[in-house]
Formats: structure tokens, C-alpha cells, sequence
């Protein structure tokens, strides 16, 4: 059989030991929601919007000193 086209649902094959994750009895444990990880998408995107916003306003400041 082709390498791509195995329908083997185990993905920690090639993986070691020690960051495979805890397997619970429905799944893996201490694995984040979908809402915690859509939550913290949101809160990166604030902060380097934030970060942008800062570092282009000091460099005008700088600017307008310098002018």
C-alpha cells in the first residue's frame, strides 16, 4: 500500500515516550478544549495588534522629535 493512503489512526507512531499524551478512556488527557484554544487565538492576535500599535507610535514619536 502507498505511504499516504493507510488508514492508521494512531498518530504517535514515530513519536517517543515522553511527549506522547496521556491516554484517558475517551481520549487524551490534559489536552485543551476547543474553546480555550479559540480563546487564547483571539488574545495573541489582541496582543500583537497591541504590540504593533505601541512600537509604530514610539517610532512617529521619535519622528516628530527628531523632524
Amino acid at each position: 500500500m502507498p505511504e499516504g493512503l493507510n488508514s492508521d489512526l494512531n498518530l504517535n507512531v514515530g513519536a517517543p515516550p515522553r511527549v506522547r499524551p496521556q491516554m484517558g478512556e475517551w481520549g487524551p488527557l490534559n489536552v485543551p478544549p476547543t474553546r480555550k484554544k479559540r480563546r487564547m487565538r483571539w488574545w495573541t492576535i489582541l496582543v500583537l495588534v497591541l504590540v504593533t500599535a505601541a512600537v509604530v507610535g514610539y517610532g512617529y514619536w521619535i519622528y516628530t522629535i527628531i523632524r
